[in-house]
């Protein structure tokens, strides 16, 4: 059976099953999610929107996958999910393809294996968010700009065969990079940028490839971006893009939504995150042999600068969120890859720090996992901890169901780790293959085990009760958060939407207002029903109003109705 076809099975058998099993997540994986439903209730495929308002935040690409998927699958947490699994098989697919382009058909394979058994590259191929698609478009954009550049330089092409012409290696490249700017934003372009310029000072400022040549790349990315950008200019003027604008500029400047973090917060997101293969990265940055062919020895460089400048550029970003850092799992796993190569040659040895971090790393997720199900069983134990947050000692009263069970994972990593050190002594290169499909495996019981569970405990309180509400055709509100499950779960249709938007223009009522000023909403047109949700350290704020009656609280949510008889207004 060919490579290709067994990793295309390998990756097919672990990223689509089970997809659907859990809800989706506030915010990101619910926030897209709805704005692919809208799509496709709407029929509008050219504009973004969620609660059926423009939204600049992102460009519509992977919007346009999601609601690819919807309309074969319905609207559910499968078809949200379905596009980053496909993306997961054809991520492996291709990395394999230049692994062994670059190197051989054994190091395509421990790339391959290097990314699929990280703890988080796995689960984002399992996930609805945007990462996945946007860092593949940019990973493939600098791999065909580094080809192009390749192309002009007998010296660099001295070992490699590339048949095409350096001008369809730099198109392509602009390609990725324009699709990945209809992925998530102009960030595509500055990663790329970035690893040019940092490459450009490490060359002592030699010009590496032509100005034609350095243009006609970015003209190929803007031609891509404008397909969409371009139309939105023509249909709606510059508003969008200045909104668009700013909004980035915001991420980059201040703590958006409260993610906030301290400085290192993306090294340890992927020191533990990629965890085994990061161990073996870091290796890569000490003294090495260097690859007798140019080339390899040249992406190595590559692929180091491009780690570091997604590390530098997020660590600088005041927003912190775990995936803003995913692009780098590229580098990060291309690098373990070269340093387990480097192992199975016998050129460098597995010392006592890349010893201890596999055994450290790996006896936390043991332990974590491990202690989950006690834990669970015996919350008390939390509450103390956490007396100045109701809402999470709230979230503790689920009544989540703990078997003993949930050791599983912990027990089956504690396996993979005795037999990958066991192997390691006679066939190392076993010993690498039961390690990294051991984790993909690891990761996939961990999601069996503790998904449902997770989200039993964080919001299933109130999508149970968004979707509970689903048929009355209610307009859902909350009150003191953010979030778009209430929209997604609710399944908010445009039906009202024309009413709600005549209610918010005669009373000039901004959103923001719907959410902290619930007296906004008494006298809008009794229509339908009206439900607030909070969280339980704002109750009070809402049982003051007298026109509204609690009718439930669970794990930390409380949720009002307005009164029947209330507003005497009609449209």
């Amino acid at each position: 059976m060919k490579p290709r076809l067994i990793i295309a099975l390998l990756a097919a058998v672990f990223f689509i099953p089970f997809l659907g099993n859990a809800h989706l997540f506030d915010w990101d994986e619910i926030n897209f999610a709805e704005l692919s439903r809208e799509m496709v209730i709407l029929g509008d495929y050219l504009n973004v929107h969620i609660n059926y308002q423009p939204f600049w935040e992102k460009p519509p690409l992977f919007f346009w996958l999601q609601s690819a998927s919807m309309r074969i699958f319905g609207m559910n947490e499968f078809a949200a999910r379905f596009p980053n699994a496909i993306c997961g098989i054809i991520t492996l697919v291709l990395i394999f393809d230049i692994g062994k382009k670059l190197f051989n058909t054994r190091f395509a394979w421990t790339w391959t294996l290097a990314y699929f058994g990280s703890v988080l590259p796995f689960l984002y191929f399992k996930s609805g968010i945007i990462d996945p698609f946007f860092n593949l478009f940019i990973f493939l954009g600098l791999y065909y700009f580094i080809l192009g550049y390749w192309k002009t330089n007998d010296k660099q092409n001295t070992h490699l065969k590339l048949p095409k012409s350096l001008w369809t290696y730099f198109f392509f490249g602009g390609i990725f990079i324009g699709l990945g700017i209809l992925t998530k934003g102009p960030v595509a372009y500055l990663i790329a940028l970035l690893t040019f310029f940092v490459y450009w000072i490490f060359q002592k400022f030699r010009l590496y490839v032509s100005i034609p040549q350095f243009l006609w790349f970015s003209i190929s990315a803007t031609f891509v971006m404008l397909t969409w950008f371009g139309l939105e200019i023509w249909q709606n003027g510059f508003w969008f893009v200045e909104e668009f604008i700013v909004y980035q500029i915001r991420l980059f400047s201040t703590p958006d939504a409260g993610h906030g973090g301290f400085p290192g917060y993306h090294f340890v997101v992927l020191l533990v995150g990629c965890f085994p293969m990061s161990i073996f990265a870091m290796r890569a940055f000490f003294k090495m042999e260097k690859p007798q062919k140019t080339h390899q020895a040249d992406f190595i460089k590559w692929m180091k600068i491009l780690f570091w400048v997604v590390l530098i550029l997020f660590t600088i970003v005041k927003s912190k969120i775990v995936h803003y850092s995913s692009m780098a799992y590229f580098p990060l796993t291309f690098l373990a890859a070269y340093v387990i190569d480097n192992l199975l040659e016998n050129k460098i040895t597995f010392n006592r720090w890349m010893r201890f971090g596999v055994l450290f790393l790996g006896g936390l997720f043991i332990l974590a996992i491990f202690a989950a199900p006690f834990i669970g069983q015996n919350l008390e134990i939390l509450k103390p901890l956490l007396e100045k947050d109701p809402f999470a000692a709230a979230n503790l009263e689920a009544d989540i169901f703990w078997s003993g069970w949930e050791v599983i994972p912990s027990l089956f990593l504690l396996t993979v780790l005795v037999l990958f050190f066991y192997f390691y002594k006679n066939n190392r290169w076993r010993s690498f293959q039961i390690l990294s499909v051991g984790m993909g495996i690891f990761c996939m019981l961990t999601l069996i085990f503790f998904i449902n569970r997770i989200e039993g405990i964080s919001q299933n309180a109130a999508i149970t009760f968004y979707e509970s509400k689903a048929t009355e055709n209610a307009l859902i509100y909350t009150y003191g958060f953010k979030s778009y499950a209430h929209l997604f779960y609710g399944k908010k249709a445009n039906t009202y939407q024309s009413i709600e938007n005549k209610h918010i223009e005669t009373n000039q009522i901004s959103p923001l207002a719907r959410v902290n000023n619930p007296q906004v909403l008494k006298d809008f047109p009794e229509v339908v029903p009206i439900y607030i949700v909070c969280k339980i350290q704002k109750s009070k704020d809402l049982e003051a109003i007298k026109w509204l009656e609690k009718i439930e609280s669970k794990n930390g949510f409380v949720f009002f109705k307005r009164k029947s008889g209330t507003s005497q207004m009609r449209y």
